[in-house]
């Protein structure tokens, strides 16, 4: 079942400037927002709501011009994920996943694959899926000739089976590990639809299962010899960049929490009669104003940390990859840990205490006001918090940058 309706006509005309393409995603969100409770209800996969986001331009704002993208930065990236996720947490999440793993191929690639990759997916304006889950190492890779055989199984696939191109993550016998791009439509890949969690409902997270899967040696990124090693910290800012991804996820839930919920308070909360101190609005209510300018003061804050993290990130993504450094690379992941707990607590926070100042009446279920907290508590547990907390930690003990890892 379908509810988005039909995006507006002038979307043909992509922007040229960042400020027009955070108005796009803004109009896009504006969309997402007419039916976003229901279809949390439902649950269904976002085929209409992918399409969305190719029509508005959205899928390939990272291209080049020269093939029909737009041209813009990571920074710019960033930014339309969240605007995106104040509307929708799980169309904000497969959008920011999408465009990590289109530029896989720039993390893992040669500049043959890159050209090639790149090309396609502007070109022909489509959509990553991902199937990697790096804690198990349960897709098996064997060698053929000029082909592999991948067997096994991964618990997550987020966007996989409602997109065009999927990464997948597989394992040699002697624990290499294989990174490919396959068409997610293949044969080989069976999507079992068993996402059932409270929140991120649309995201189409469920297990995949590999069976027979064909591919030749081209579908897999990177060089045989040892000619990109000199791009390995550039490599290792992908973990960086998920935990970014995540980070204005979790921002863009948060403010549109606050926004849905203030907009609920100016038109339908009610004063409380009994408190000695009558008014005639709720908005007048000094414990309902003294909340909301807590909850608009933490995320001013959150948003000016992130801003600042998602131009030093996007500076190192757009450089040559061979003048990446491991000290900057640190410098950038402790940043994005800080900024990350941090968003995760004050985002919890507000996403509960909205009820507090929207009253009673705001927990009706046709409202769906319970799903900012759900998607955000739901994909906050990714990976534990307090880990992030250590991290600066550390760095600010001892002076320890973190490390690359598959988690940081």
């Amino acid at each position: 079942m379908a509810f988005a309706p039909a995006p507006v006509a002038d979307w043909a005309v992509r922007p040229a400037i960042p400020d027009g393409w955070i108005t796009r995603a803004r109009e896009v969100a504006a969309v997402l927002a007419l039916d976003a409770a229901e279809r949390d209800r439902v649950g269904t996969a976002p085929h209409t709501e992918i399409q969305l986001l190719k029509d508005a331009g959205l899928v390939t704002i990272l291209g080049d011009r020269s093939r029909g993208g737009g041209g813009q930065t990571w920074s710019t990236a960033l930014r339309v994920c969240r605007e995106v996720s104040k509307a929708d947490g799980s169309i904000g999440q497969l959008l920011g996943y999408h465009y990590l793993w289109a530029w896989a191929v720039r993390f893992f690639g040669t500049a043959d694959q890159i050209d090639r990759y790149e090309e396609l997916y502007v070109r022909s304006n489509l959509f990553f899926g991902g199937a990697i889950n790096p804690r198990d190492k349960d897709v098996r890779v064997t060698e053929n000739g000029d082909e592999l055989h991948l067997n096994g199984r991964k618990a997550f696939a987020s966007g996989s089976a409602v997109s065009d191109l999927t990464c997948l993550l597989g394992t040699f016998s002697d624990g290499r590990p294989v990174f490919l791009i396959v068409d997610s439509k293949t044969p080989g890949l069976v999507y079992n639809d068993d996402w059932d969690n409270m929140g991120q409902r649309q995201t189409e997270s469920g297990s995949v299962t590999i069976s027979d899967l064909v591919v030749p040696r081209s579908a897999v990124l990177g060089a045989a010899d040892n000619s990109l090693a000199a791009t390995v910290f550039y490599s290792s800012l992908s973990l960086v960049t998920l935990q970014l991804i995540m980070t204005n996820l979790y921002q863009g839930i948060a403010e549109g929490a606050m926004e849905a919920a203030a907009e609920y308070t100016r038109t339908i909360t009610r004063p409380w009669p009994y408190g000695g101190d009558d008014k005639e609005s709720a908005t007048e209510e000094w414990y309902i104003l003294e909340a909301y300018g807590d909850f608009r003061s933490k995320l001013w804050a959150t948003a000016a940390l992130i801003d600042q993290v998602n131009d030093e990130l996007s500076g190192l993504l757009h450089a040559a990859r061979e003048s990446v450094t491991l000290p900057q690379r640190g410098e950038v992941a402790v940043r994005i840990s800080a900024a990350k707990q941090r968003i995760i607590k004050d985002g919890l926070e507000i996403t509960t205490r909205i009820f507090d100042v929207m009253g009673a009446r705001s927990t009706a279920s046709r409202h769906g006001y319970d799903r900012f907290w759900r998607n955000l508590r739901t994909h906050s547990l990714h990976d534990p918090v307090a880990y992030k907390q250590r991290e600066v930690g550390r760095y600010q003990l001892l002076g320890e940058l973190p490390q690359p890892s598959f988690y940081t």
